[in-house]
Order: C-alpha cells, then structure tokens, then sequence
C-alpha cells in the first residue's frame, strides 16, 4: 500500500490529508474518511487508516485541527486536546468533510454514495455531524462519539438529514455516552426514519478499540466492533451484492 500526504483547501485554509492507496482496490472503488480522536492524526490513527485500506478502501484521515497547527497531542495532555476541541465548531467539521468529498469526486471520480466515514472519540461525533449535514454520504461509523445528544455539537434534531446508514459503537461502561443518551438517539432516529443500529458492549468502556492506550483497550470488543465496521461498508459502500 502507498501512503502520502496531501494538502486540500478549505475555506479556513489548506487542510493536510494522510492518504492509503489500496493493493487491491474494491471495484467500483470507494473510500472512507478516518475521523481522529481529540489527540490528532497521530501513529494510532493512521495505523487505522491503513487498516480500511487493507481492506480495500480509499482512505483518507484530515487533519480537523488544521486550524490551531494541526499535528498530534500526546494521550497524556487531556487539556490541551480538550481545548482543540472546544475551538472547533460543527460547521468547521462540515468544511472540513466537505473538502474531502469534493476531492473524492473530482480527482478520484468517487461519488459521496461510494463514501464513508469512522471516527473515534471526537471523530466519532465528527461523524456523525458529517452525516447529518453532507447529504448523500454512503455510511458513517461512529465508535464512542459523545456529545451528539447535548451540548453545543448536538444534532439530534438533525437525523432526518442522514441519507446513509449509521452505526453508533458505544462501551455500557462509558460514562459521556450513558444509557438515558443511548434512549434519546433510537428514539430520535426511530423518528425521524433513520437507518441507525446503535451497538452497546458490556464490559467496555470510553476508547476501547485504541490499542496504542493499553489501560483503555478491549481486545474482544475492539475486535467485534471492526468486524461489525466493515460489515457495514460492504453491504453500503462496499463490495457486497
């Protein structure tokens, strides 16, 4: 597989881009954004990003905190991704995704029907504010994205914009997704007719697929929820008839 960067513009300025190139692409070729955690697109991130493309995906990972230098934060500097966060709003999100699908379209000839998305942690609400203001996006996968029921990224009065499928991937043991927010998403999507499967794992909690976090990490957990990831891209995105 071939992996390089490249420098996309947005309206707030150039946005770098790590990009997979495929050994073995899918036909018809798609391609799937990885949406960083709260640290950047960092060794882990990338390393997933390379994972879609074994998979036979375009792959894409932005920089979303292009704005503020871009860059990785050490897992140890919780404040520091914190505040990268605060200072990103959720039209700057849709910028951002945008930009990557109008590059997909025009220079890859791939359609936002034959793209996707996965993000995790704060990429997983990325995700899912992609989904509901880029109409036409094939599939979203969100793993433990918070947030999207509260506060200032919420969007559930927004669903009815979704095109695609959704899967939302969430640990029971994870305290910024409770139960009482689980209840409000599959209602919210039941309403508004949504294609939304929201898989809970016992046992699990906040970051669980992150195996470069070994506290956090749920091998069996991290293991099923990528299978049930790329299930979905196949039957959306992907290859399956």
């Amino acid at each position: 597989m071939k992996a390089d960067w490249l420098e996309l513009s947005t309206r707030d300025g150039l946005m770098r881009v790590y990009r997979v190139q495929p050994a073995d692409p899918i036909t018809p070729r798609a391609a799937v954004m990885v949406l960083q955690e709260a640290f950047g697109v960092n060794d882990h991130i990338r390393d997933v990003t390379h994972r879609v493309a074994a998979e036979g995906y375009l792959a894409l990972a932005p920089e979303l905190f292009h704005r503020t230098g871009g860059g990785a934060v050490d897992y140890t500097d919780r404040d520091t991704a914190m505040a990268l966060i605060d200072a990103l709003s959720p039209e700057e999100i849709t910028t951002d995704i945008q930009a990557v699908l109008d590059h997909l379209d025009e220079h890859e000839h791939i359609p936002a029907q034959r793209c996707g998305s996965i993000g995790f942690c704060f990429g997983g609400r990325a995700a899912v504010t992609a989904a509901t203001s880029t109409p036409g996006l094939g599939a979203t996968v969100a793993f433990y994205g918070p947030g999207v029921v509260a506060g200032p990224h919420a969007v559930l009065d927004r669903l009815a914009n979704v095109t695609g499928a959704v899967l939302m991937i969430v640990g029971d043991q994870d305290p910024t997704i409770p139960a009482a927010h689980r209840d409000q998403i599959r209602a919210a999507a039941d309403s508004a007719g949504v294609d939304l499967r929201l898989e809970v794992f016992p046992g699990a909690g906040h970051a669980f697929h992150c195996d470069a976090r070994p506290t956090l990490y749920r091998a069996d957990a991290a293991a099923k929820a990528w299978q049930m990831t790329m299930s979905l891209l196949a039957d959306t995105i992907g290859t399956a008839p």
